[in-house]
């Protein structure tokens, strides 16, 4: 039988359920059946929507490159980013991959006019009066290895705080870290594939 849950992974958290010595994994926050996986990863210092599941082809259509779909995130980045920076994120920037170069595809960038509501983290940045840290949304149709903070980086404004708000049409919604909310099939399979099922 297949299982389909989707969780809010909690900052410092690894991305798996196998034990790594004095670090926090899946397992210390999610009970799920012993054969359920996540879907891909999210950094361990970041946060945010992650899915899990048993179903292969559902792995095999989010993770082959082939089949491109979106991700959005929320990041929180070390400065007073300006509009050209943004417009130079949505172009796509060249980012180190595996030692070599790669253009990133073009991107949706956008500022956050007001602050969005995030759930507190712990710990929280680092706070500096007199250097902002706006937020930013990004959504990027591919996923390469910390490729959000490596393109942030590039046009100079680290990421201090990353959220993956959204996958195609999940997300987190009013999630807080360490939620997990569990779906049927037809349901995660019209919200990411937008396919309708008797």
């Amino acid at each position: 039988m297949n299982h389909y849950f989707i969780i809010y992974k909690p900052y410092l958290v690894l991305s798996q359920f196998s034990a790594v010595e004095e670090k926090q994994t899946l397992a210390d926050f999610f009970d799920v059946p012993k054969d359920v996986y996540p879907v891909g990863r999210l950094d361990h210092d970041s946060e945010g929507l992650l899915l899990l599941t048993n179903d292969k082809e559902l792995n095999h259509r989010l993770l082959d490159p082939k089949f491109s779909h979106e991700r959005e995130y929320w990041v929180q980045v070390d400065g007073a980013i300006d509009l050209n920076t943004v417009k130079q994120l949505q172009q796509g920037v060249t980012i180190n991959v595996d030692g070599k170069l790669y253009a990133a595809k073009p991107c949706i960038a956008s500022l956050f006019e007001h602050e969005p509501v995030v759930p507190e983290r712990v710990p929280p940045i680092r706070f500096r009066k007199e250097i902002p840290a706006p937020w930013i949304r990004m959504i990027l149709t591919e996923g390469k290895n910390r490729q959000v903070r490596k393109m942030t980086a590039k046009v100079g404004f680290p990421t201090l705080r990353l959220i993956r708000q959204r996958i195609e049409g999940l997300s987190l919604d009013n999630m807080q870290p360490g939620d997990m909310v569990q779906f049927d099939r037809s349901i995660i399979y019209q919200k990411l594939f937008h396919e309708k099922r008797n």
